[in-house]
């Protein structure tokens, strides 16, 4: 493969040369000009996109850091991420974090010197003083799924706890009043949010969500089955059951019907997300349904937008709402 040092030796000029013709700055003859495009096109010399971009101040990259790409919702939030990227021409990186601070920002720098234009960040556990920094540095850096009132211009975010009344409702309507709710270990933002939506709603309806109804685990379905089998455990009873995401809904259901526990019939289950895998369990899950491809495409749009320092930033928010998509997880007993 032909470099650029060859291109220089051919056509009898410097290395610094055939980069201004090649980057179209600095003062060069017609005729040397034109002897280097034409070395350059006999060779088959490419110049690398990253040292040209450097060269230019240039970019069409956007990069995307998730916790981890190999989980669903991560997955569909990468999907959106790569539909915006390739309508605006752009190439994508993407990096893992790892549910790690310091991973979050290696990754980010990482991004940053591949010379990303802008970056799609799902930041669960850095505090919101370095993401303001960071947001400083980066015109470009967008958050996905977390909301800072300081830079809420680059946020697109959901709110989890009109979501969670919204099936909280849903399920008081349909006559339950006996609860549970099986959540997330991981102390970010989105369990507590949605277990208080819970609270706040069954509050207005004069109903408790008691302490030892609700069971923390890893938000899989691994973990939707040993909350569940710890509820069971502590003799709880319930004939309505809210799950963090829809991994966890679906190892509920596991666990239910290993224990004897029809779903719908004697205890109805409600997931959030909408991943595909909800269609495919028996019976198909009732849940909310998390728009995480659309916010991502919607993000990528933005942090493109943002990216240009020579447009006006606005000062308009983003934020988007789940909807309910009714399965048949869950039964009607008010009749």
């Amino acid at each position: 493969m032909a470099t650029i040092k060859d291109v220089a030796k051919v056509a009898g000029v410097s290395i610094a040369t055939v980069s201004r013709v090649i980057h179209n700055k600095g003062k060069v003859g017609d005729v040397c000009r034109a002897r280097v495009k034409k070395v350059i096109v006999e060779l088959g010399y490419r110049p690398n996109s990253n040292a040209s971009a450097l060269a230019s101040n240039t970019s069409n990259t956007i990069g995307v850091v998730t916790p981890k790409l190999s989980m669903p919702f991560f997955g569909s939030l990468a999907s959106g991420v790569e539909n915006g990227a390739r309508e605006n021409n752009f190439k994508l990186l993407m990096a893992n974090s790892l549910y790690e601070t310091e991973s979050e920002l290696k990754a980010i720098e990482s991004l940053r010197e591949n010379n990303c234009k802008a970056i799609i960040l799902h930041s669960e556990y850095s505090d919101e003083k370095t993401l303001i920094k960071l947001a400083k540095e980066i015109p470009g850096l967008v958050l996905i799924n977390r909301y800072i009132p300081e830079i809420s211009n680059r946020c697109v975010w959901l709110d989890n706890l009109s979501g969670a009344q919204l099936a909280t409702q849903y399920l008081i309507e349909r006559g339950h009043e006996n609860f549970a709710v099986v959540t997330s270990i991981y102390q970010n933002r989105d369990p507590g949010c949605r277990v208080e939506g819970i609270r706040n709603i069954l509050e207005k309806n004069d109903l408790k969500l008691d302490a030892n109804n609700v069971e923390e685990s890893t938000a899989n379905i691994e973990g939707g089955e040993s909350a569940v089998k710890a509820l069971l455990a502590k003799g709880e009873k319930f004939t309505a059951l809210l799950a963090y995401n829809d991994l966890m809904a679906i190892g509920a259901i596991h666990a239910l019907f290993d224990s004897g526990i029809r779903v719908p019939e004697d205890v109805s289950v409600i997931g959030f997300d909408d991943l595909l895998v909800g269609i495919a369990c028996r019976p198909r899950l009732t849940t909310m349904h998390y728009p995480v491809e659309e916010m991502a495409h919607y993000a990528t749009n933005l942090a493109i937008k943002l990216s240009d320092t020579s447009v006006p930033v606005s000062k308009q928010t983003h934020l988007f709402i789940a909807d309910l998509v009714e399965r048949d997880s869950v039964k009607d007993i008010s009749e």
